[in-house]
């Protein structure tokens, strides 16, 4: 556990230093995986249709609901060593 909680802040800080920016539906996909593996399930309040970015932060958290924060941090360590 303490390895891949290490392994996964390295990806945090790597992901500040990649040499291009991913594209939006991977940026959702990076946010979404982040938010679970530290915080869990959803359970914050939809946002209101005025905020379309907020909705669309919420809705790529909220597909996540049930995966384990241990597996959203290997997805996401994956996910930012696909991108190096």
């Amino acid at each position: 556990m303490a390895d891949l909680k290490a392994a996964f802040e390295a990806a945090v800080a790597n992901s500040k230093t990649l040499s291009e920016r991913p594209d939006n539906a991977t940026l959702l996909k990076l946010y979404a995986l982040y938010k679970q593996a530290s915080m869990g399930d959803n359970s914050e309040k939809k946002p209101g249709f005025g905020d379309m970015v907020g909705r669309a932060k919420w809705d790529a958290w909220n597909g996540l609901k049930g995966t384990a924060p241990n597996d959203a941090m290997q997805q996401y360590i994956d996910l930012i060593e696909s991108l190096s």
